[in-house]
């Protein structure tokens, strides 16, 4: 009796593995094209993400960019930044800052020779905001400045030369005083030249009328 229970007891383990067995045998494999297409749609989900992203950055730089664009269209129309004057690519915080920037450099640059890039924008600007009448000095555009010794006041001054080949002068100074109101001293007078340090002729800080004769610069 016992021996056939042992072995009735080892024939259901051994049929129930088999079962088990078959079970693993004849569980679904799963379908090729089922997982090309998990595979397919899980890298268009991460391109789809990473395009959104893109496209989220894009719109920032863009958004910066306009903000930077607004700025700069400001200072161009000479709006001030921090309370400073803008010309050109230069800022100046007064206007002893901006006489002595124009000061120097008509003392400085050699007579005759174009103005650099650099201070044809400063001087261009100048010319816009500073001068009574900005359009008719320019005329039909400014292709050079220059510094000359001035016929008249025997000194030095700017000199615009004009796309058709005419030349101007101007007055630094005033364009500075309406821009900026100079300190009385430095106004553009008389008693400036002795003030300044100017002696006759050119020369001078103060020394742009010369001696006083003829039409006095604008």
């Amino acid at each position: 009796m016992a021996e056939a229970t042992v072995a009735e007891i080892a024939e259901t383990n051994t049929n129930t593995a088999a079962a088990e067995d078959m079970d693993l045998e004849t569980a679904p494999a799963q379908n090729p094209d089922e997982a090309q297409n998990g595979d397919a749609n899980s890298k268009r989900a991460r391109e789809e993400e990473e395009e959104s992203g893109g496209d989220a950055k894009k719109t920032k730089v863009v958004e910066e960019k306009s903000a930077e664009e607004q700025r700069l269209e400001k200072l161009g129309e000479g709006e001030s930044e921090a309370g400073r004057v803008i010309l050109g690519p230069k800022s100046f915080g007064s206007a002893v800052e901006m006489f002595d920037y124009f000061y120097k450099l008509l003392h400085y640059w050699p007579t005759d020779l174009n103005i650099n890039k650099y201070e044809y924008l400063v001087l261009l600007d100048l010319l816009k905001k500073g001068h009574s009448e900005p359009d008719k000095k320019i005329g039909g555009g400014i292709q050079a400045f220059q510094v000359r010794f001035h016929p008249l006041y025997r000194s030095r001054c700017y000199f615009l030369v004009r796309e058709d080949g005419a030349s101007d002068d101007f007055s630094f100074r005033k364009c500075v005083d309406h821009i900026l109101p100079l300190p009385e001293n430095m106004k553009a007078h008389a008693d400036a030249n002795k003030a300044l340090g100017g002696g006759k002729g050119g020369g001078g800080r103060g020394s742009w009328r010369g001696r006083g004769r003829g039409r006095s610069r604008n």
